[in-house]
């Protein structure tokens, strides 16, 4: 976000869950460098459901985007980080 990183790989996935209701997002970004990409997927991920609430508003106004967390990191400085279950 600070500094241009080259990401190699960057995919968002949506899934609908039944259980909410309403759709789960996710990102997974990758890069090249040595550096973490953590907020580059936290981006994404938040975007991605703004971009749904964008789309949808019109059907439904009470929306609520929430619990955006990272859920695991590999590499970087800091190495590897787990959220507990």
């Amino acid at each position: 976000m600070c500094h241009p990183l080259p990401l190699s790989k960057v995919v968002v996935d949506l899934e609908h869950d039944p259980e909410l209701p309403g759709v789960r997002v996710s990102a997974r970004v990758k890069t090249t460098g040595k550096t973490g990409v953590e907020m580059e997927a936290l981006t994404a991920a938040s975007v991605a459901a703004l971009t749904l609430y964008d789309m949808l508003k019109a059907a439904e106004k009470g929306m609520i985007i929430s619990d955006i967390a990272l859920v695991e990191k590999t590499g970087g400085k800091s190495g590897d980080w787990h959220r507990a279950p």
